[in-house]
């Protein structure tokens, strides 16, 4: 086997700098879906439901990723037509997603409208993410792969930083940060385009500077006999023959990334409730009919009045119920010109005259006033500084002659910033929070990777890599299906949902992963090279 060449500090910066163009759409999603959701109508305890999508689609296709492209040997080269698809996909739909509440759609549409961009934007960044961390694998001998990852490393955390703090910039330039009820402020909106526009940039630079080396010459330096690779396709195989630290550092993964979850998920509102006094409103959730609740996405009265989910609550249902009437309970509803409406997946129900009838009201927080979109431009700050800590954290670990103890110390700090952002209400003090959650962050994109790393074999990294995305995968679905059941547990019936508790959740899940280290079993520090140490971003 050949000894691959050393490369310039250049195009060891071109391996890796299209990952600035994906981690900014990736901190636009993570920053802003929530805020999205909740501003098109969504309910509180439907957003960790939202979340699943993301963490399904790295579930189904990191994995596919990693396997085909260990096998994959064309025209464009081996890596870089995953990142092309899934580029282009990425750049379309930023384009469409903060738009779902601007196309004139009922609130059920514009969610469900949202719902697949959010499907097809995860599923593009996720395949063009792939190809920028194999690459390094691919080209770079060992003797540079710890500046090769030093500067993927860089770049992992420059973009989301440059992502978060987008719509903040674009308020303090001026442009409009508020919008009417149900529609995103421009803020977010322009956010995406920039997103989009910097993210083809990045790719189109990429597919210009990196020439990705043809079969022959890729087989030569890491030898390999034949065209192809040589590796496992078998996942139960695969997974049957994987080493002791794939299991129990997954084992610390679920409880750091269930944890995560949460904080993309109810932070916004939890920082526009305690550090930004955002106003309630008070909704309709339903109409109790003499003690029995009816609840749908739209609620109809006498075939002709709409009561929309969500929409504020009006005094007319007494006067209505004087006299028999009917209610309609429908997931889809549409207002056709005439005034007539049309429904589907429907039922009705005949009221009879004099029948005690209220509505079921909720308060939420205002998603349209001027104190919610400011707390969602102070998240994008807080993001940007978690982001700093990160970097910042990730260059004394290190120092820390036991690598275990430093992972668990890591986790035990992000803990009691999660634990303070729950509590907090000086939006200043919610800095040093962040922080800490930036310790956590740090160690989870470096230690992981780095200690399955030096436990597998050549021929199946690429699988096993995407196949590792799992137990990244798996707590945030988890998480996202349990999350609303949990607030709704914690939730008493008329009052705002106390997202901030979750935040606290988040927390307690840290603290036992820092546990859940104790388990793991690796070589010593001393067995590894440091520059082999790979510390890259896996944002999912």
């Amino acid at each position: 086997m050949k000894t691959k060449p050393d490369l310039s500090f250049w195009k060891l910066w071109n391996l890796s700098f299209g990952f600035f163009g994906v981690q900014i759409a990736y901190a636009l999603q993570s920053a802003n879906v929530s805020r999205i959701f909740t501003t098109i109508g969504a309910d509180p305890h439907d957003l960790s439901y939202f979340w699943v999508l993301p963490p399904l689609m790295g579930l189904i296709v990191q994995p596919i990723v990693g396997m085909m492209s260990d096998r994959t040997w064309n025209r464009f080269g081996r890596r870089l037509p995953y990142l092309i698809i899934g580029a282009l996909i990425a750049v379309v739909v930023m384009c469409l997603l903060p738009n779902a509440g601007s196309f004139h759609l009922s609130i059920s549409s514009a969610i469900i409208f949202g719902l697949i961009a959010l499907m097809m934007l995860d599923t593009s960044i996720n395949m063009a993410m792939q190809p920028f961390k194999m690459l390094v694998g691919d080209m770079v001998n060992e003797k540079q792969k710890g500046l090769a990852y030093s500067i993927q490393s860089f770049l992992c955390n420059a973009g989301p930083i440059v992502g978060y703090i987008f719509p903040f910039l674009l308020m303090w330039i001026g442009i409009k940060n508020t919008a009417p009820s149900g529609v995103v402020p421009d803020t977010v909106i322009w956010s995406f385009y920039i997103g989009a526009a910097i993210l083809l940039i990045c790719v189109i630079y990429s597919l210009i500077k990196v020439k990705e080396w043809p079969p022959e010459v890729y087989n030569e330096y890491n030898g390999v006999s034949g065209t192809k690779e040589k590796g496992d396709a078998n996942v139960i195989r695969l997974l049957r023959n994987a080493p002791s630290t794939f299991w129990t550092v997954g084992l610390v993964q679920f409880f750091c990334w269930f944890a995560f979850l949460f904080l993309w998920t109810y932070c916004t509102n939890t920082v526009a409730f305690n550090a930004f006094s955002t106003p309630t409103v008070e909704t309709v959730s339903g109409i109790s009919v003499n003690g029995k609740v009816y609840t749908g996405k739209y609620l109809i009265l006498n075939g002709n009045k709409i009561i929309v989910n969500h929409g504020k609550a009006t005094e007319e249902l007494q006067a209505i119920a004087k006299e028999s009437f009917t209610l309609t309970s429908a997931d889809i509803a549409s207002t056709n010109s005439d005034g007539t409406i049309e429904v589907n997946d429907a039922d009705t129900w005949n009221i009879p005259a004099g029948a005690e009838c209220h509505f079921e009201k909720t308060t939420v927080l205002d998603a349209s006033s001027q104190q919610y979109n400011n707390a969602g431009n102070w998240v994008g700050l807080l993001y940007a500084v978690q982001a700093l800590g990160s970097v910042v954290w990730a260059v004394m670990l290190p120092r820390f002659r036991n690598r275990k103890f430093s992972y668990s110390l890591s986790l035990l700090l992000g803990a009691a910033g999660f634990i303070m952002t729950a509590f907090f209400t000086n939006k200043y003090m919610l800095f040093i929070a962040f922080v800490l959650i930036g310790c956590a962050w740090a160690a989870m994109l470096a230690w992981p990777f780095t200690i399955l790393t030096n436990s597998l074999k050549k021929g199946n990294i690429g699988a096993y890599l995407g196949l590792f995305n799992c137990t990244i995968c798996l707590p945030q679905i988890i998480a996202a299906i349990v999350g609303g059941w949990i607030l709704g547990i914690l939730h008493s019936p008329g009052d705002i949902a106390p997202e901030y508790l979750m935040m606290a959740i988040a927390g307690i899940s840290l603290i036992i992963g820092a546990v859940c280290v104790i388990f793991i079993k690796e070589k010593s520090v001393e067995d590894v090279k440091p520059e082999e140490t790979p510390a890259i971003s896996e944002n999912i």
